[in-house]
């Protein structure tokens, strides 16, 4: 097997309230979501970067990031209060940290350095269907089929019918795009989770989307979200067990040592790499869907499903909507609400991509 891996983050500058607690406004008119890790506020700094239009890099190896703009610059470490500023140290109070797989900085040096050296804010109103999605290929997983039909609404809709038809929708969408995309079922046809895997990893795919639809024992509950792989979920742990089956090749990279100690480091960070791209695409269609579908939007989610944990792309899985839920039900019967939300998972995935770096993981 061949494993290729592209890493540049610039990760989309995406909004969601209620996944984030707190919302904090900046200079010019920007809004950013806030994190609280240990009574500090901190900001996503590729947030912070996509909104002044400054060029990020970071090296995974030495978890450095290195941010320049004009002739600015400043770098600064994951885990260290110690930062240069135009070849100035600086020392903060609170060392950079990293929050659900995103590099996240203080206020204190959003304020002393990052608004110091990048005043200007470059606000870029995006578009629906506007731009180019920069993505190859896409596998996207129906949820159940078969002898499993997943949920059954009190009408008789089953959810691996709702499941199919969307994934052929999104998948019709992305194709008319230039983007390839793989099905793990395209006939009602009973597909194991294991196999499921198999398929995204041997794809060479840039994204996984699995495809659901919910189901409550309360009738009134209703409403579109989207899950990624839980916190709880080691990538370390992952990582040992993808680096006994997987030989690495990464491109560009040259290394002194091959050794298995090595191996299970680079997995660990690409598993932990794609666990914040998952994240941001889960915003990403969570943003659009506010705007596209008159449902309510539930927001980001972490569980430990079994496709998000064995895949080795970022991933995630969506919920459709409630069949238990009478409207919701009446809804995902109808072919133009399927193919609205087909459209506004192809709007999301268009958001995602227009500023994601991707973590790319090759098999053969």
């Amino acid at each position: 097997m061949k494993i290729k891996k592209h890493l540049k983050i610039f990760i989309s500058c995406i909004f969601l309230v209620a996944l984030i607690s707190g919302c904090a406004t900046i200079p010019v008119g920007e809004n950013i979501a806030t994190y609280f890790i240990g009574g500090v506020t901190y900001y996503p700094l590729v947030t912070l970067c996509d909104l002044r239009g400054v060029t990020m890099q970071y090296d995974p190896l030495i978890r450095t990031v290195y941010l320049s703009k004009d002739l600015q610059h400043s770098s600064l470490r994951v885990g260290d209060a110690l930062v240069l500023v135009n070849d100035n140290t600086l020392r903060l109070n609170n060392p950079i940290d990293i929050y659900q797989g995103t590099i996240a900085v203080p206020l204190q040096y959003k304020e002393q350095v990052f608004d110091v050296l990048f005043r200007q804010a470059v606000l870029v109103h995006r578009r629906p269907g506007v731009g180019k999605i920069r993505l190859t290929k896409v596998v996207i997983d129906a949820g159940h089929g078969g002898n499993d039909p997943g949920a059954i609404g009190k009408n008789g809709l089953k959810e691996k019918d709702v499941n199919l038809d969307i994934a052929k929708r999104l998948s019709n969408l992305l194709k008319a795009e230039g983007v390839q995309t793989v099905l793990t079922r395209s006939t009602d046809k009973f597909i194991p989770l294991s196999m499921r895997v198999s398929i995204a990893n041997r794809s060479k795919a840039d994204l996984f989307i699995s495809i659901h639809s919910n189901a409550a024992r309360s009738r009134s509950l209703c409403g579109f979200e989207v899950y990624y792989v839980a916190p709880s979920v080691s990538d370390s742990k992952r990582a040992v067990l993808t680096s006994r089956t997987t030989a690495l090749n990464l491109k560009g990279a040259d290394f002194a040592s091959n050794s298995q100690e090595l191996k299970t480091i680079i997995w660990d960070m690409i598993y932990t790499n794609s666990r914040a791209e998952s994240i941001e695409l889960s915003r990403s269609l969570c943003k659009v869907m506010d705007s596209s579908i008159d449902a309510d939007i539930l927001g980001v989610k972490n569980a430990r499903f079994q496709v998000l944990k064995g895949i080795t792309m970022p991933g995630v899985l969506i919920e459709v909507g409630f069949v238990s839920n009478f409207n919701e039900e009446r809804l995902l019967k109808t072919s133009s609400y399927r193919e609205k939300l087909a459209d506004g998972i192809l709007e999301g995935v268009r958001d995602y991509s227009r500023d994601m770096a991707l973590v790319e993981v090759t098999t053969k």
